[in-house]
């Protein structure tokens, strides 16, 4: 199965009034498939998340709207392993109907989270993971800045090749428990 690796950069946390403002979407191969800021239909302003993706609202006001990315983002993921670090974030942003047509959407901070082997009592499952900790566990260099798109799919991929690898021979990460699959 094709493996493609998507981040969103968004106003906020919030998924019921934050919206998406960057989307990047990258090849296995390292091919970069997407790279666009994206225009949210509010362009007030998001002085938290601006100052951790560096994404300011002057920045997106010509930017395409996600409806116009939506055709070039279906067909990037048609029936691939989309692999997302905190997959239940981003795809709480796009919503299943985007990611329906994948293969499978898999959860890269939890499968790192297993590989990487600390347990939290608290929550009683394995500690998660900031993706700049992973990537620099993995010996990932970033070539840009993290909290932008491209840039923390390239650290993704980073994070999975090495959890991969990892993995036992009769344990492969599509068939462990923390596959999400798309929903239909």
């Amino acid at each position: 199965m094709r493996t493609v690796y998507l981040d969103l950069e968004t106003t906020g946390l919030n998924r019921a009034h934050d919206e998406i403002i960057e989307i990047g979407l990258l090849a296995d191969s390292g091919a970069v498939l997407l790279d666009s800021l994206v225009q949210p239909a509010r362009l007030t302003a998001w002085p938290e998340a601006e100052q951790i993706n560096g994404i300011a609202p002057a920045a997106v006001t010509d930017a395409p709207r996600l409806a116009e990315l939506r055709p070039r983002l279906i067909e990037a993921i048609a029936g691939a392993r989309v692999v997302i670090y905190n997959a239940s974030f981003d795809s709480g942003f796009l919503g299943s109907d985007l990611l329906s047509g994948a293969g499978e959407v898999v959860c890269a901070m939890l499968a790192f989270a297993r590989a990487f082997g600390v347990w939290d009592d608290r929550r009683d499952t394995w500690r998660w993971q900031r993706l700049a900790k992973a990537a620099a566990h993995v010996g990932y260099v970033w070539p840009g800045n993290a909290h932008r798109a491209i840039h923390d799919c390239m650290a993704t991929r980073a994070v999975w090749h090495w959890t991969i690898a990892q993995a036992t021979p009769t344990q492969t990460m599509s068939t462990a428990p923390h596959v999400q699959q798309p929903e239909r």
